[in-house]
């Protein structure tokens, strides 16, 4: 009987659906990852005027996006959607199957969640219901492996770097948060108290929102210390930093750079940029109080908590809750 169960569970057709932004897509294709799935990457967008207004402003119907309903190739057996171009389209989709297709809506789509056979959320977005499953932080594809096999590939261009190696992940700009000069000049003379304190040596990368001015600044405090920086060329070494690294130091600003740095289950510290909001302060606060999380003040400190897998705990969760639905 499990190899049939499992042999079903490959077998599910499953979209990944989005509005294409990395930050987004990740959350669904993480999770169907974690379940054994293969997902369809599906981008999807509201048209005019329905992707200005909120989602409980948006019809449930067909003819808000430029798609097929059914689809050519049928429905799928699952879709898990993320964010708000995909909430009324996931709605929709598991209304217009009548049911068919197994429909989960990742964060809060702002509708109500009745329309989905599942909601999952971080609990700091505070939604609660019957259907809604919460996660600390987002999902992610931080796994042993590809941490281990990732950090063999960038290992020959890391060599010369002094140990303990610390990895700096920079995002920037966003609606909750301002990546400013007197942030960046802080960050830098801290880096440098902390290269003359320990020896270290940075694997640093920034992000589209960290602009040119802030790269240009952060570049200006490393020149002297022994950095690997990645200038976005060539293979992404993002899971490889994190992998090689005995500590991450990452801003505030992304929920999902935390949750990855925190499913490593070393050290992390944030750098807290100016604005934030209620939701991340929740968010930040409770991974504090986890004792996962801890403020960067130039120093290196070190301790231990069990590593942050909430795609795999909820991935078997869902698979549970189909199984017991026969919906595999």
């Amino acid at each position: 009987m499990p190899d049939i169960e499992n042999k079903k569970q490959k077998n599910l057709i499953c979209w990944a659906v989005s509005d294409g932004r990395a930050g987004i897509e990740v959350q669904c294709t993480g999770l169907a990852e974690a379940m054994g799935l293969a997902p369809v990457i599906r981008h999807v967008k509201m048209k005019r005027p329905w992707h200005w207004l909120p989602p409980s402003l948006v019809p449930l119907h067909p003819s808000v996006y430029n798609a097929q309903f059914p689809p050519e190739t049928g429905w799928p057996d699952l879709v898990i959607g993320c964010g708000r171009q995909a909430a009324i389209f996931n709605a929709l989709v598991r209304k217009k199957s009548l049911g068919k297709s197994y429909c989960i809506q990742v964060q809060d789509p702002k509708i109500s969640s009745s329309l989905y056979d599942l909601v999952i959320t971080p609990e700091h977005d505070l939604l609660r219901g019957n259907n809604v499953l919460t996660t600390t932080g987002g999902f992610n594809k931080v796994t042993s492996r590809r941490l281990s096999e990732d950090s063999s590939k960038l290992s020959a261009l890391i060599s010369h770097l002094p140990r303990p190696l610390i990895a700096v992940l920079i995002g920037g700009k966003s609606k909750a948060y301002d990546l400013t000069e007197p942030v960046m000049q802080r960050l830098g003379k801290q880096l440098q108290q902390l290269h003359e304190t320990t020896g270290c040596g940075f694997l640093v990368t920034t992000s589209r929102r960290t602009g040119e001015k802030n790269e240009a600044l952060l570049k200006q405090y490393l020149s002297d210390l022994p950095a690997f920086i990645w200038d976005g060329s060539g293979h992404n070494p993002y899971f490889g930093f994190l992998g090689s690294a005995e500590a991450i130091i990452v801003t505030s600003d992304s929920v999902n750079m935390v949750t990855e740095a925190a499913s490593t289950g070393k050290p992390v510290f944030t750098v807290e940029l100016e604005g934030g909001n209620n939701k991340f302060d929740r968010f930040h606060k409770q991974l504090e109080q986890k004792g996962i999380t801890r403020p960067f003040t130039g120093q290196l400190e070190n301790w231990s908590y069990p590593e942050l897998n909430e795609t795999k705990r909820v991935a078997q969760e869902v698979l549970e809750r189909m199984r017991s639905q026969d919906r595999i």
